[in-house]
This record gives C-alpha cells, sequence and structure tokens, in this order.
C-alpha cells in the first residue's frame, strides 16, 4: 500500500481536470467555494442550484449557524464572558502568580495560568474546526480563515491565546463578506492584533513602526505599491494611542481633550498618548485631531488602486489555486473599487467566473483545506467529539491554527504544500483517517470509551459523481486495495482528492 500510495503521489505534477460538464462540474465548483465536498452538501447544492446557492452563501445571516448535534459539541467552547472580563482575570492571575515567594508555590500557580492560557487557545481552535466542518455558511468560513491568514496574528505571543478566538469571531469572521474598509478597522481595533504587531507600545514620542508598516505591506497596498518610509512614519504618527487598557476607569486628560477618548472593551485611543501634528500620508495632507485621522487614513488605503489590486489577488490566488488570468484580475479589482470593496461583490464575480471551475485542477489543497476535506467526505454530518486529533495533523502538516509566526500568514501558493515531506505526512495521516475513528469520536469525559466509527468514503456521492472523475492512475491504485482500510488511505492520498 505505501509504494502504491507514493506512485500515485508522484502524479501530482499531472493536471487532473474534470469532466467538462454535469456532477463533475458540480463537484469542482462546490469543493472550491467550501471547506470540501460532502454528500449531504452536495445535495444541497443540487436541490438549491448553483446560483440560488451561491447568493445564499454570499449573503448568511448574521448569526453563526451550527446543525444541532455540532451546536451541542461547541456550546461549552463558547466564552459565556466577555473578553475583558476574560484578560483582566487572566492578568490578575499571571500578576498573583508571579508575586508568589516560595520557589515551589510561585512554579505551580505559574504553569496554572499558562493552563489557562493554553485551555483557551484549545477551545478558540475547537471552536473553529467545528464551524468549519458543519457550518451550512460553508464560504464564509473559508473566508475567515483566508482573511484571519491575511491579518495575521500569532497565539504564542504574550497573552494572544486568550484573545485569539475573539478576534475570529468578533473581528473577521463578522466582516468576512462585508466591507474590506470595516474589516480592516475591526482589524486595527483588536487587542490581538494591537499585542501582536506591537502599537500598543506606540505613542507620542516613542512611536513603533511595526503595524504601520504592515497594513501597507501586508494587509492593504502591497510591497512595491508607491509608498515610502516618510507615509510609513506618519502612519506609525496617525496611529499613535491606539492601545489596550485593563483599567475599568478612563485615563485623565485635558477637558479640551476628554471627548476624544474612544474604548471598546480592552480597546483604548488614549489621547495622552497620540501625537496631534498634522501629517502627509500618501499626498493627502491630514490634520491632527485624534481618532478621525485613523478612520481618515484608512479610507485613503482602502480606496487606494493599488489595494484594490492587492487585496483582490490574494483572494483569487486563495480560491483558484493559481494565478487569476489578467482579464480577470483587472475585473475583480475594478469591482472592489467600484463597490468600495464589498467583498462579496468581489467574491460572487470571481467564483461566477468560468475561470473558477477551469482551476479545479491546479487547486492543490493546502493542510488545513487537505484535513478538513478529507473529515467532511468521511463523515459528512456525524460530528466529531474530539478536535484535538484535527488539531496535531495540521500542526504536523505545517498550517497550525492560529500557529503562524509572522505576520505574512502561511503562504497560498501550491509549491508551499507539495514537498516530499509534506506528501509523506499526508499519507500517513490519510491511513490515520482511513482507518477508523483515530480519536475523533472519544468523548472528553475521563475514561470515556470511544464511539465505533468508521469513514464511508465510498458513499453515494462517490458512486453516482466522485468516481468518475478520477484518472486512470488513481483507479488502477484503488482497483489493488486489499481493504476498506487500504481503500481509503488510497484514496485520500491520492492526487485527485488533494486537488
Amino acid at each position: 500500500m505505501v509504494r502504491a500510495a507514493f506512485l500515485l503521489a508522484l502524479t501530482l505534477l499531472v493536471p487532473v481536470r474534470p469532466c467538462a460538464a454535469g456532477p463533475a462540474e458540480d463537484i469542482a465548483f462546490l469543493d472550491g467555494a467550501s471547506w470540501g465536498v460532502s454528500p449531504s452538501s452536495f445535495a444541497a447544492l443540487k436541490a438549491q442550484g448553483r446560483e440560488r446557492w451561491l447568493a445564499a452563501q454570499l449573503h448568511p445571516p448574521t448569526e453563526v449557524r451550527l446543525p444541532p448535534a455540532a451546536a451541542v459539541q461547541a456550546a461549552p467552547l463558547v466564552p459565556k464572558d466577555s473578553l475583558f472580563e476574560r484578560v483582566v482575570a487572566l492578568d490578575a492571575q499571571g500578576r498573583a502568580a508571579n508575586a508568589l515567594t516560595d520557589p515551589e508555590a510561585r512554579k505551580a500557580a505559574q504553569q496554572a495560568y499558562q493552563g489557562a492560557l493554553n485551555a483557551a487557545a484549545r477551545d478558540a481552535a475547537a471552536l473553529t474546526i467545528l464551524r468549519a466542518l458543519y457550518s451550512p455558511d460553508q464560504l464564509r468560513e473559508r473566508l475567515a480563515w483566508f482573511w484571519f491568514n491575511r491579518l495575521n496574528v500569532h497565539q504564542g505571543k504574550a497573552n494572544l491565546r486568550a484573545m485569539v478566538g475573539d478576534y475570529l469571531d468578533a473581528a473577521i469572521r463578522p466582516h468576512a463578506l462585508g466591507r474590506f474598509r470595516d474589516l480592516l478597522e475591526a482589524s486595527l481595533r483588536h487587542p490581538a492584533m494591537l499585542r501582536y504587531l506591537d502599537n500598543a507600545e506606540n505613542a507620542a514620542g516613542r512611536i513603533n513602526e511595526n503595524y504601520a508598516r504592515e497594513i501597507m505591506e501586508l494587509h492593504t497596498m502591497g510591497v512595491g505599491s508607491g509608498y515610502g518610509q516618510a507615509d510609513v512614519e506618519a502612519l506609525a504618527r496617525i496611529l499613535t494611542g491606539i492601545g489596550i487598557t485593563l483599567k475599568a476607569e478612563d485615563p485623565k486628560v485635558r477637558p479640551e481633550r476628554q471627548a476624544d477618548i474612544l474604548r471598546d472593551g480592552l480597546f483604548l485611543f488614549d489621547p495622552n498618548r497620540h501625537d496631534y501634528g498634522d501629517t502627509l500620508f500618501l499626498g493627502h495632507a491630514i490634520r491632527g485631531r485624534g481618532f478621525d485621522e485613523v478612520r481618515e487614513a484608512l479610507d485613503i488605503l482602502c480606496r487606494h488602486p493599488a489595494t484594490a489590486r492587492n487585496v483582490t489577488h490574494a483572494l483569487a490566488l486563495y480560491l483558484l489555486g493559481t494565478e487569476p488570468s489578467p482579464d480577470l484580475q483587472t475585473r475583480l479589482a475594478e469591482t472592489f473599487a467600484r463597490s468600495d470593496g464589498d467583498i462579496a461583490q468581489v467574491t460572487g464575480v470571481l467564483l461566477r467566473a468560468p475561470e473558477f471551475t477551469d482551476a479545479a485542477a491546479a487547486r492543490f489543497k493546502d493542510p488545513v483545506r487537505y484535513v478538513f476535506s478529507a473529515l467532511r467526505m468521511a463523515y459528512d454530518t456525524r460530528v466529531v467529539l474530539n478536535t484535538q486529533p484535527v488539531q496535531g495533523w495540521l500542526n504536523r502538516l505545517g498550517e497550525g491554527l492560529f500557529n503562524r509566526t509572522t505576520p505574512d500568514g502561511y503562504p497560498l501558493t501550491a509549491a508551499s504544500w507539495a514537498g516530499p515531506g509534506q506528501l509523506a505526512t499526508r499519507f500517513e495521516i490519510a491511513r490515520q483517517i482511513g482507518s477508523g475513528p483515530a480519536g475523533l469520536f472519544k468523548p472528553a469525559m475521563p475514561d470515556a470509551a470511544e464511539e465505533p466509527a468508521f469513514p464511508l468514503l465510498q458513499n453515494g456521492l462517490y458512486f453516482s459523481a466522485l468516481a468518475g472523475t478520477l484518472s486512470a492512475a488513481t483507479r488502477e491504485a484503488l482497483a489493488r486495495a486489499v481493504s476498506p482500510q487500504d481503500w481509503n488511505t488510497l484514496y485520500l492520498a491520492s492526487p485527485d482528492f488533494m486537488r
């Protein structure tokens, strides 16, 4: 089986094209617009028709929806208190631990504090996995991960483990199909971003340019798009005073600055720390007047032609899996500019383009999409009870949730994920998923036995539609399988499934 799987993996460089029309085309469309085709999701697409399905995906309800069984699993993971309350309590716990004089007691208390941070991060990852696997609003979940990755924060810095789930749920997901301008400001106002890129330390007289530089280089315009060091310095000055507070009371400021205080939970715009001088930013004179300077700068950035090109190119690369044609890239950038950064409109143009379905052969799955699509196909609507194996697989494959250390986010290109080491690890994970429950159905209760489960990959969808899309090499390898576990492993390790 190992030899067959690796011989099959060698064909990854050869395009695997679906049939030109019929179920195969719908499968390619659905697989590219969701976290992976499954029997139930394909049935929903066929029942609604592609256009109605897409319209519903582009404009989902505000609330995050889950089927009842998944909602039961997710409920204990949703924090019951506010982020402000959680972070303040954890900060007090950490300070109390560090204040202990007895070495053993201090060590135990510090371990308890770190354990609480780790638990918050695990719950955030588990909740993200459940929503990705089972939410009917699949396109929003795909884009929530894309935008998180583009506006990346790393959970390993400081106390971000306590914030990272809220960053995704409060700043990213609600705006994943909204206006890019709103998404960018929501990210800017979230303490996870302010802590990660050091703007919490940015103050008049003590300028920190880190966040200002990354906003322009990574989040909006892109490298070589016409801004210079003077623009970075100007934006850094504009961003002074934007930081984090753990205090319930407002800072004391001069009476004429009192109205300039702006706070929301942990977020604080502190006039005492802001540089009120006028600036020249990207050719625009911005008058020093407080947080309105920030709003004006964001408007300038989000309406800049370079931002339209850079943001839509990244979105197209993510969903297409390959470079968009010059014509499609132009249409996407024009739609972004004309709609004032309406992400749903841009995504609609992209997903309705013939190029989207035609690019199915090039859409080599990154690790997150590979693992999620394997589980959606293997277990469909049956809800996993333990997401720890999933988190472990993603970490082994190098794309752990919230675990990218650098602000550029995980790479989007297929070449970044198609090396021999990656394929060898995928084969082992394919074997684990294909051979049995792999710990996915072990309840959280101590000493609880794992529920019996077996992945059903040779299902109705496979026989009615998927089988006809497989390459000759994959069909030949599957024909040599000696057991259902062997067949499952070969199928999940095949280039057809990885694309």
